[in-house]
């Protein structure tokens, strides 16, 4: 099953999901601004994406420039600073088994489904 970390208000996020619908394949959307990202389910998503939690993180978001830029943070607190934040998670990541994708350019994701 292939699933996309979406977010309506974001036009990559709503590309990337058309490019799923023109699929025709069975997928899950999961609106992760909602809060329910785990700290245990990022992690998964990380290592799926083959990256390092920094690499995940969107940099321009106002939380980051005030409260996390410019300090020395582990990996774990980088992941608890997206998971208080979900907003600071680049988007939207596709997931098919063990592959993953960020969808910037959308058309990365037509690589794993």
């Amino acid at each position: 099953m292939t699933t996309i970390y979406y977010n309506p208000r974001c036009s990559k996020s709503r590309q990337g999901l058309a490019l799923l619908e023109e699929s025709g394949k069975e997928f899950e959307i999961i609106k992760y601004l909602d809060g329910n990202i785990t700290i245990k389910e990022l992690e998964a998503i990380i290592s799926k994406l083959d990256i390092k939690p920094i690499d995940l993180v969107r940099k321009n978001e106002a939380i980051w420039k005030s409260d996390y830029k410019g300090k020395t943070l582990s990996d774990k607190k980088i992941i608890e600073a997206m998971v208080a934040n979900p907003k600071l998670i680049e988007r939207p990541i596709v997931i098919n088994g063990n592959k993953a994708v960020v969808g910037r350019p959308p058309q990365t994701i037509l690589n794993i489904i």
